[in-house]
Formats: C-alpha cells, sequence, structure tokens
C-alpha cells in the first residue's frame, strides 16, 4: 500500500516534553507504507481536552493515533471526542489514571524548579528514572533524550506537566472505546508502570496488550525494532 491510499492519517503524538526525536526509528519503519505525521499540539494548548480538539482541527478524516505516554493521553481523549473519526489507536507507556497526590505534588515540585533556573537538575535526575537499568549504559541515547526535552524549554515543561497535574480520571470512559487499540508498556516502566496498561487493555475491547522485558519509559528509543514490528503488524490489519 502506498501512502496515499491509506484510508486514514497516522499521526504520532509525542510525550511531555518530546518531539519527533521521541518517533525516529518509527517514522523511518511506517514512512513507506503509511507516512505518519509527528503532532505538535502538545506545545500549542495548555490542557489534554484542549490538545485533543487541535489535533482534530490540524488532520482531518479517519486517524490512527498513536500516543507515548501523555500523547497517549490526548489520543484517548481525541477518540472519546470524535469516535467516528478514530480508525485506531495504539498507546505505548501510557495511563488513563488521573495523577496520584504523590504524582501531583512531584511534578508541581518540578515546576516550581524549573520556574527558578533548576530545570537541568531535574531532567538528568530524570534520565535515571524513565530509562530501564538495561539502557543506562547506552550514552548516546542518554544524550539524544537529554537534548529532546532541554529543547522543549522551561515554558513547555511547565505548560505541560500543569496539563497533566489538570487531567481527569480517564477509566470510566474507556469502555466507550471501540476501535482497535494496541496497548504496549516496558516491564520496568516507573514512570506509567504495567499495570496502568492493563488497565487500559482490560477497559478498551478487544484491545492487544504487550510487555516488553529489559524496557522502560522511553520504548520507541528503548525497543524500537519491537516496537515497529508490533505497530506494522497492527496497522496492517487497520488496512
Amino acid at each position: 500500500m502506498n501512502p496515499i491510499e491509506a484510508a486514514f492519517t497516522t499521526v504520532l503524538l509525542p510525550g511531555l516534553a518530546c518531539d519527533a526525536e521521541l518517533w525516529r526509528a518509527q517514522q523511518a519503519a511506517l514512512a513507506a507504507r503509511y507516512a505518519p505525521r509527528v503532532s505538535d499540539v502538545h506545545t500549542r494548548a495548555d490542557s489534554i481536552a484542549d490538545m485533543a480538539v487541535t489535533l482534530l482541527a490540524d488532520h482531518p478524516g479517519e486517524l490512527v493515533l498513536i500516543g507515548a505516554s501523555m500523547g497517549g493521553r490526548v489520543a484517548l481523549e481525541a477518540a472519546r471526542l470524535a469516535p467516528q473519526r478514530v480508525r485506531g489507536l495504539a498507546l505505548l507507556g501510557s495511563t488513563a489514571r488521573a495523577d496520584t497526590d504523590a504524582l501531583r505534588a512531584v511534578r508541581l515540585q518540578a515546576i516550581e524548579m524549573f520556574e527558578a533556573g533548576e530545570g537541568d537538575d531535574v531532567l538528568e535526575a530524570n534520565v535515571w528514572f524513565v530509562f530501564d537499568r538495561s539502557a543506562w549504559d547506552d550514552q548516546p541515547m542518554l544524550d539524544r533524550y537529554l537534548a529532546m526535552v532541554r529543547r522543549a524549554g522551561t515554558p513547555q515543561l511547565v505548560r505541560q506537566n500543569r496539563a497533566m497535574v489538570a487531567a481527569p480520571e480517564g477509566g470510566p470512559g474507556l469502555r466507550e472505546i471501540r476501535c482497535p487499540t494496541l496497548v504496549v508498556c516496558g516491564e520496568g516502566d516507573g514512570v506509567t508502570p504495567p499495570e496502568c496498561s492493563r488497565e487500559i487493555a482490560a477497559g478498551i475491547a478487544g484491545a492487544q496488550l504487550h510487555l516488553l522485558p529489559d524496557c522502560g519509559h522511553m520504548l520507541t528509543m528503548e525497543k524500537p525494532q519491537r516496537v515497529n514490528a508490533l505497530l506494522l503488524e497492527w496497522m496492517s490489519r487497520l488496512s
């Protein structure tokens, strides 16, 4: 299938503080058949709901939404707002949960540090949290990650964290989703642990769940070949 023959537009939704670099391997793998587009709605709206509305306005017609982490939250909201337009959902290292009080406190403390000019300390410490231990020796990959989140800059880091703090509980709405759904998570994900993905898969009828060993939160970077294979196999059935 050539990209122009696809009956849908494929959109890749980055996570918090991420950009197209997060999807480097997936863009290459999907390019020939699906010509995916990387969304930047998370840089142009202040809430998950507004990001979803902007996404739907940016891309008319039927959509296949592939979201990582916060991008998955945006994809879920878009499917809630326009179920007739969303042909499929792939949710990678994501969650439908609202922040716990503890996580909300962590985010708010990080926001204070960003606004005080101490953001680099937060970002460097975060590296060891978002990657599985098995990836800690891959310095080029860690450097790619740090360069990416530094590009986001303080205003975006603050706005996107505030959007997640305010994001409502999405679990009850999962049962309303009827489109084919792929759920993938790293077994060592410390940001959105596997139970978050299990909840999504259990809540959406017919959803596929895959847990990747020796993998943390940044699964598109940590296990690109495995993620690509899962996406290609799943998307071939959507066509």
